[in-house]
């Protein structure tokens, strides 16, 4: 396999330069004799891994859909590595950094200060969407070297994302760690979750993919071949893939980290990582409260984006099921994991702590609003947050069906799916809660076909 790397590396080279490129001043960028190659992939992997942040657009005011965010990501850091950047148009036409439509607009060294590549960014992002990725990506094999930090997941002609972290030490539910953002466009956190995206496609070459590698050649820029790229293959199409999985995400996770950990030694490793995003939560809910307590944080609005936490608070409970999934599927004893819980303590106000293990048992109730109070920001309140988050699933699948059910029926079928899933045990729980009023949803919808 390394041979056949250093060949196409090789390959590569030679398509790269093998003419003479003469730049214009007027271009978004100039890479002189940089291209891409399996290093520089790495390279891009590691900076992907320390720089993406959910507030990495807020920071930078860009405004980001679901689509945007790979293109976005891609095309920032060719910008800062001084790499070859392009993308296929809605029109299908090429661009990227040799385009001058720009020229008028001053340059600067830091990308974020650059006037002209700032514009030329918004406009790629405006003029590609999901159906323009598979003619600027490629398939994947699936093992730890080919599905590195920055590598693209998509569904379909419906949502899109980037891998933001590999973790290979058994301390997550998934070894892949997933960023996304919503629609429409907005100046919006990302959300971090684990790698979660059904059977991908083989008609439009979905599910884990990597970009292309533009290259100069005849005069002008194009891509180079998807199959002689170095991480190339269709394995991820095929049914031999799943075998011994139920499903496509079980089938990645088997093959990017195949260990089988101990049981304590695994919850241990969770536990920790857990704690680890709590206590990261403490300060942005305290600050939350201070600039938001008096109504100035409308839901939508750039100050709800900033101290909201509603991505933050998701990996939690994705964190905590999978708690609950080690504990019950490896018969751990239930009292020696409350003890051990019982002893971390979370200082939520300065007067005020929680033990780990009642947020254990009550994270399905963190309030992400940042008006909200303290104590409903930490499950305090589980009542009102049970109402409010039946409400929010409730609108997601409003949402969903309004915007992917005719065009993307089987996103639309898998994602609703996942929501009813949620009001179910919301109500359970609103039940079981004993809360005053009947439960405010029925569960008699069903998903459509």
């Amino acid at each position: 396999m390394k041979a056949l790397i250093l060949f196409l590396i090789l390959l590569v080279s030679s398509y790269a330069f093998g003419e003479t490129i003469t730049e214009s001043p007027h271009q978004v960028w100039k890479v002189g004799e940089r291209r891409w190659n399996v290093e520089e992939e790495e390279h891009f992997a590691r900076w992907v891994e320390s720089n993406l942040t959910e507030d990495f657009f807020i920071r930078h005011k860009i405004p980001v859909d679901c689509a945007d965010v790979p293109y976005a990501v891609r095309w920032i850091y060719a910008r800062i590595a001084g790499l070859p950047a392009a993308a296929t148009t809605k029109d299908n036409k090429l661009i990227g950094h040799w385009s001058t439509q720009w020229k008028h607009l001053l340059t600067h060294a830091e990308w974020h200060k650059d006037l002209r590549f700032r514009k030329a960014l918004l406009h790629m992002l405006s003029e590609t969407t999901t159906r323009t990725l598979p003619l600027d990506t490629y398939p994947i094999r699936i093992d730890p070297e080919s599905v590195t930090s920055g590598t693209v997941f998509f569904v379909t002609e419906s949502h899109s994302g980037v891998i933001g972290r590999v973790i290979l030490d058994g301390s997550s539910d998934h070894p892949l760690q997933a960023w996304e953002a919503t629609s429409p466009a907005k100046i919006q956190k990302l959300s971090g979750r684990d790698f979660l995206t059904p059977r991908p496609e083989s008609t439009v070459f979905s599910g884990l993919v990597k970009f292309r590698w533009p290259i100069f050649k005849n005069g002008r820029w194009e891509y180079f071949s998807s199959a002689e790229h170095p991480f190339y293959s269709l394995e991820q199409y095929s049914t031999d893939f799943y075998e011994g999985r139920s499903d496509f995400v079980a089938a990645v996770a088997r093959r990017i980290d195949p260990t089988d950990y101990d049981p304590w030694e695994k919850l241990e490793k969770v536990l920790d990582t857990t704690l680890r995003y709590l206590m990261a939560r403490v300060p942005v809910v305290q600050e939350g409260y201070q600039r938001c307590r008096k109504g100035g944080c409308q839901e939508g609005s750039a100050q709800w984006e900033i101290h909201s936490t509603p991505g933050r608070d998701g990996r939690i409970i994705l964190l905590m099921d999978h708690l609950h999934q080690i504990i019950e599927s490896n018969h751990l004893d239930p009292e020696k994991v409350k003890a051990k819980m019982e002893a971390i303590s979370i200082p939520i106000e300065t007067v005020q702590s929680v033990t780990f293990y009642f947020l254990f048992q009550n994270h399905l109730w963190l309030s992400p609003h940042p008006g909200d109070s303290i104590e409903a920001r930490w499950g305090l309140k589980k009542c009102e947050m049970i109402f409010s988050q039946i409400q929010t699933a409730q609108k997601a699948i409003a949402f969903i069906e309004k915007t992917y059910r005719k065009r993307d029926p089987k996103y639309a079928d898998f994602a609703v799916g996942q929501q009813l899933e949620i009001l179910r045990r919301l109500n359970e729980e609103w039940i079981k809660s004993a809360c005053k009023e009947p439960p405010p949803v029925s569960q008699k919808k069903k998903v459509r076909r």
